[in-house]
């Protein structure tokens, strides 16, 4: 009774809660399938009785109504950490300023650097021992949380009950305010068709894995086609350390591939920080015990995944140039996501005994004009950020083959990656070299 006495004290309406906001203050919203939805609608409805709010977000699944309201950003300032679709139009609106950072390290950020007012996180129902659970993204939760003067928990019947290491729910007792929400579904992406380039790549890749490897896939058509290659596969005993829990992970479950039973930390568990894909992939994570949802100050530490022995590590990148940066967010002044976690399953791979991390990419793309374009390029354009420095960069691959920059000289490291470069490219980038000072004499 004493709790539900609790409930009753601290519930309130969308309106209300938003009502508290003042101007100048800083909100904070968990990402993707935390975002609260009527309560960025509550918010958004106060634009021009509002100055200097600053709204703050991993990654908004959609468009904030925030935008909607006050396009010209008069009332609300929209900081994001990391951009997807709904957030590039923003960006390029000028609405959403991008904060850089590497996805370890937010909860740090918040420890140190950020100060929120309010915490607004969509959960799942208070179950009977007064926790709200977080579903689909721990993620940096408990970073925002510690830091925040206040709590708001947008409850949805429609977020999965999803089992956790440790911080994968608050108690009622760490909430302000309670919203009863419409049970809006939660936000999902269809599975990517690969092409046939990304089975190629998935087909040089699946070469790499042995028995027992643990699993960290990027999101995308290429780490589905990784995903449906180890199914069929006589792979075994694979594991699951990975910081988006996808669908491809629900075959390789289902199919037997994945048993956890030769990893170091967490035995028998598939362990994530946050969940993207179809609904299918949400049933199967709803009071599942063979997975667990942990922060992402511990999934993407550096320490956890290196624990893993013969950590597997696949994600993509936009260009690498001559030198062995990686670029996988942005080109020529145009932000597209983030670093992510890429930084640190790449760093956090190469220290697993027997570990392997692969930058994978086309090696051409098709532009807009119908140019071809090469993705291996002599350096990268004026505006491109660095995701990957050459120092820390491990093995490439292209639909020509694999390539492990490692312990090479700039020489060696630019001819290796030509040999991978599309053909109609390699004489240019040959040339080119010498243009950036690869082949001095």
């Amino acid at each position: 009774m004493k709790l539900m006495e609790e409930y009753r004290n601290k519930l309130r309406t969308a309106e209300q809660v938003a009502s508290e906001i003042i101007s100048g203050d800083t909100v904070d919203y968990v990402g993707m399938s935390g975002t609260p939805v009527e309560l960025d609608r509550a918010i958004a409805s106060r634009a021009g009785e509002l100055n200097n709010v600053t709204v703050r977000v991993g990654s908004f699944p959609g468009i904030t109504e925030l935008y909607r309201q006050d396009p010209r950003g008069e009332s609300f300032r929209f900081h994001n950490l990391h951009l997807v679709a709904g957030d590039r139009k923003l960006y390029e609106e000028g609405f959403c300023d991008f904060i850089p950072n590497i996805y370890s390290e937010r909860p740090i950020l918040f420890d140190r650097y950020l100060d929120t007012d309010y915490l607004m996180i969509r959960t799942a129902p208070m179950d009977s021992r007064g926790f709200f659970n977080y579903g689909l993204c721990n993620s940096d939760t408990d970073g925002i949380m510690n830091r925040a003067k206040k709590i708001a928990v947008e409850i949805n019947e429609n977020i999965p009950y999803c089992y956790g290491g440790y911080n994968e729910s608050v108690h009622i007792s760490r909430v302000d305010r309670i919203v009863e929400s419409g049970n809006s579904p939660a936000f999902t992406i269809n599975e990517a068709d690969p092409s046939d380039i990304d089975q190629k790549i998935a087909g040089n890749l699946i070469n790499e894995i042995r028995d027992g490897s643990c699993i960290q896939l990027g999101i995308g058509a290429l780490p589905n086609a990784v995903g449906k290659l180890l199914v069929s596969s006589d792979l075994k005993d694979l594991g699951v350390h990975t910081e988006m829990m996808a669908d491809a992970y629900v075959d390789l479950y289902e199919s037997g591939k994945i048993t956890g039973r030769m990893k170091k930390n967490e035995p028998g568990k598939m362990v994530y920080t946050f969940a993207l894909g179809t609904k299918r992939l949400y049933e199967f994570l709803h009071h599942n015990a063979a997975c667990a949802s942990f922060p992402v100050r511990y999934v993407n530490s550096i320490k956890a995944i290196a624990a893993n022995d013969r950590m597997i590590s696949i994600n993509n990148a936009l260009e690498v140039d001559l030198f062995g940066q990686v670029s996988s967010e942005s080109h020529a002044g145009k932000q597209i996501s983030g670093t992510g976690g890429q930084w640190d399953y790449h760093y956090g791979s190469f220290y697993s005994n027997g570990g392997k991390s692969f930058i994978c990419l086309h090696s051409a793309y098709t532009d807009k004009k119908g140019i071809l374009r090469s993705r291996i390029v002599p350096s990268f354009s004026e505006g491109t950020a660095v995701t990957i420095p050459r120092s820390q960069v491990f093995n490439i691959a292209t639909e020509y083959g694999i390539v492990d920059l490692k312990g090479k000289s700039v020489r060696e490291r630019a001819e290796a990656l030509i040999s991978i470069a599309h053909p109609d490219f390699r004489d240019w980038l040959v040339k080119e070299g010498d243009r950036v000072g690869i082949w001095r004499k």
